[in-house]
């Protein structure tokens, strides 16, 4: 292994829930190498700024990304922390997803002021949300419902629905137990209701690919079994050209050896929903996810894919 680290940067967009994730590393860096220092460097990305249309209209995950990555490039980060669920699935060189720490709680939380679940809420009741994956599933099961998109960090969401602009908000409940707002939460989904997004409730590492140093010391951080069950959900949208555009969702889970990987593709209007689902040994992880691509667009996926993705994008 590399001799320990004296310096280390970690580059972080500025919102509250970032830092605390990129300040969690920190500490865990700073436990692992005593001697070293571990600095921040924030930045506002343009996902951050744009917040007047959805992320599937502006150009998706990849805008909570690329300024943190150029730090990367130019030698002002020797790492980036990301929510897993916001990182690219087809990350290019000359970037590396380096490690995958353990997982918080991968489930959608809903929140309200005035309402303890989904099912209480009266008809045309506003429901805020800035996933297409959570809002195809909610309109099929509830579209007396009006959904209304949601934009802007944690505190700002929570601002617009305390102010009444929604009758409820649903958020990932991992970034909620984060910052200590857990008793926002009303209730959780169960992942029947709303099957997560890949990654949802994971924190993932970036580095440069060449820098093997850096892959050497960043190993201790990463989990084996959220390593698993996200690489086996960013398989399946990877094989489906999964973006902000394509209400996909995807979630494995561990029992034991065995791992199962349940995935969907819906209508953006939840009309219909195609679901599939698969079970296998956990060293086998990316092959289910790509399996279970291949399942989804056997049974329909693939004709509602060539609406909502450019043609050369799903397999």
């Amino acid at each position: 292994m590399a001799a320990a680290p004296a310096t280390l940067v970690i580059a972080t967009r500025a919102s509250r829930l970032a830092l605390w994730q990129a300040e969690h590393v920190q500490v865990r860096l700073q436990a692992l190498y005593p001697a070293c220092r571990v600095s921040l460097l924030t930045m506002t990305t343009r996902g951050d700024q744009i917040l007047d249309r959805t992320l599937s209209k502006i150009g998706g995950k990849g805008l909570f990304v690329k300024e943190l990555e150029t730090a990367l490039l130019d030698g002002r980060a020797d790492l980036a922390v990301h929510s897993l669920k916001d990182v690219p699935v087809d990350m290019q060189s000359p970037f590396a997803l380096s490690v995958i720490l353990e997982r918080d709680d991968p489930r959608d939380a809903f929140v309200s002021n005035d309402y303890p679940s989904l099912d209480a809420l009266p008809a045309g009741a506003i429901v805020g949300t800035s996933s297409l994956r959570r809002e195809s599933q909610i309109r099929q099961q509830f579209p007396q419902l009006k959904i209304q998109a949601l934009r802007g960090n944690l505190d700002t969401r929570l601002g617009k629905l305390d102010r009444g602009d929604y009758a409820a908000i649903i958020l990932a409940a991992a970034g909620l137990r984060r910052l200590g707002l857990e008793s926002r939460i009303r209730g959780y989904l169960s992942i029947e209701q709303s099957l997560p997004a890949a990654g949802q409730g994971a924190l993932g590492i970036e580095i440069l690919e060449r820098r093997s140093d850096m892959h050497a010391w960043l190993a201790p951080l990463a989990s084996a079994e959220a390593t698993a069950c996200t690489l086996a959900e960013r398989a399946v949208s990877r094989v489906l050209g999964g973006s902000c555009q394509v209400p996909l969702a995807a979630f494995a889970q561990l029992d034991g050896g065995t791992l199962r990987v349940d995935a969907l593709v819906a209508e953006p209007d939840g009309s219909r929903i195609i679901r599939a689902h698969i079970s296998g040994p956990v060293a086998s992880a990316v092959q289910l996810g790509e399996q279970v691509a291949g399942d989804l667009l056997e049974k329909g996926a693939r004709d509602i894919l060539s609406r909502l993705l450019p043609a050369d994008s799903a397999s």
